[in-house]
C-alpha cells in the first residue's frame, strides 16, 4: 500500500469515476484500475462493484474513505511540521452553495491565499441538503452552507451568521401585481429559482403555502447570477438572500417586494467531521472564514 494509491481512491470519490480520477491525476485509466486492483488484493476487500456501466464504491469502500482521508491528512501534517504559514502545503476540499461562493467567499479566499499561497483549494458548488453527506463520507474536508438541521452525530456544526431573505423583482414591475401580503391568490408572474431543492426555495414555498398563495409558473435557471439577471430583465420574481441583490437594489435596478414574512432568514454554518484529524491548513482556513465572514 502506498500514498499514491490512497490519493487515487480519494480522487475517484471526488470525481465519481475512474476516468475522471485519471484525468485529475494525469494518469492513464489503466493505471487507476491497476492501483485499485492491487489495493483490493492487499486488503482482501472488494472496494468497487459494477452497476450498469459504472464502477461504484461498495459499502466497504465507502467505509474506508474516512480512514484514507485521515492517513493522507497525517502525511500532510508531517510535511508541514515546523513550517511557517506561508510555507504550508496540502489541499482543502470545500462544499458550498452558489450564493455564498459567488457573493461572500472572495474576501475569505483572498485572505487565505495571502496567508498560505501554496495550499490548493478545491471548492465544489453544492445544494445545502447534500453537503452534510459529503462531509460525513469524507469526499470534502469542510462544508459551508445554510443550516438545514438533521445532522448526524458524526458532524460538528458551528454557526457563522444570519442572512435575511427577500423577494425581488425588476424595477419595471408593478409591485401590485405580486402582492404577497394578500392571502388566497394564484399568481401568473413566474417564480424564478436556481434550484427547487434549495433551502431558500423550500422556505419560500412553505411561507406562501400557509397563506394559500400559488405561483402557476416556474422558471428554473442553473445559477443564481443568471436568476438575478433574469429578474432584472423583468422575466419574473425570485426569493434570494438580500446580500445577493443589495447592489442592484441600491442602484434601482431591482426592488424588494413586501411580503407577510419579511423576517425570514437563513443561518450560515460550517460543518466538519468530529473524528477528523486536526490540520493546521484546515484550522487556518476556518480562522480566516470566521474573521472575514462573521465580521463582514
Amino acid at each position: 500500500m502506498d500514498i499514491k494509491t490512497l490519493k487515487t481512491l480519494r480522487a475517484i470519490a471526488e470525481t465519481g469515476s475512474f476516468q475522471a480520477a485519471a484525468n485529475q491525476l494525469n494518469y492513464a485509466q489503466s493505471t487507476v484500475t491497476f492501483q485499485v486492483q492491487q489495493l483490493e488484493q492487499e486488503l482482501s476487500l472488494q472496494l468497487f462493484e459494477k452497476v450498469g456501466r459504472k464502477m461504484v464504491f461498495t459499502s466497504a469502500g465507502k467505509q474506508l474513505l474516512p480512514a484514507i482521508d485521515s492517513i493522507l491528512g497525517t502525511v500532510t501534517e508531517m510535511k508541514n511540521y515546523g513550517k511557517a504559514d506561508a510555507e504550508l502545503t496540502g489541499s482543502l476540499r470545500i462544499a458550498i452553495p452558489d450564493t455564498l461562493l459567488t457573493y461572500q467567499m472572495q474576501p475569505v479566499l483572498k485572505a487565505f491565499h495571502n496567508q498560505a499561497p501554496a495550499v490548493q483549494l478545491a471548492l465544489q458548488m453544492a445544494n445545502c441538503f447534500t453537503i452534510p453527506q459529503r462531509v460525513a463520507n469524507g469526499t470534502v474536508d469542510l462544508g459551508i452552507h445554510y443550516d438545514v438541521g438533521g445532522y448526524s452525530n458524526s458532524l460538528t456544526v458551528t454557526r457563522l451568521r444570519e442572512f435575511p431573505l427577500v423577494l425581488v423583482a425588476s424595477s419595471q414591475l408593478d409591485a401590485q401585481t405580486v402582492d404577497l401580503q394578500k392571502p388566497h391568490q394564484q399568481l401568473t408572474c413566474p417564480l424564478i429559482t436556481d434550484d427547487r431543492e434549495s433551502i431558500t426555495h423550500k422556505k419560500f414555498m412553505a411561507a406562501i403555502a400557509t397563506r394559500d398563495i400559488v405561483f402557476t409558473h416556474f422558471m428554473g435557471i442553473g445559477s443564481v447570477e443568471a436568476v438575478k439577471r433574469s429578474v432584472m430583465s423583468n422575466l419574473g420574481v425570485a426569493y434570494l438572500p438580500q446580500f445577493v441583490v443589495q447592489p442592484e437594489v441600491a442602484a434601482g435596478r431591482l426592488q424588494i417586494l413586501p411580503t407577510a414574512f419579511a423576517d425570514q432568514q437563513v443561518t450560515a454554518v460550517y460543518i466538519q467531521r468530529k473524528n477528523k484529524l486536526r490540520s493546521r491548513v484546515l484550522d487556518g482556513f476556518i480562522e480566516t472564514l470566521v474573521a472575514n465572514l462573521v465580521s463582514a
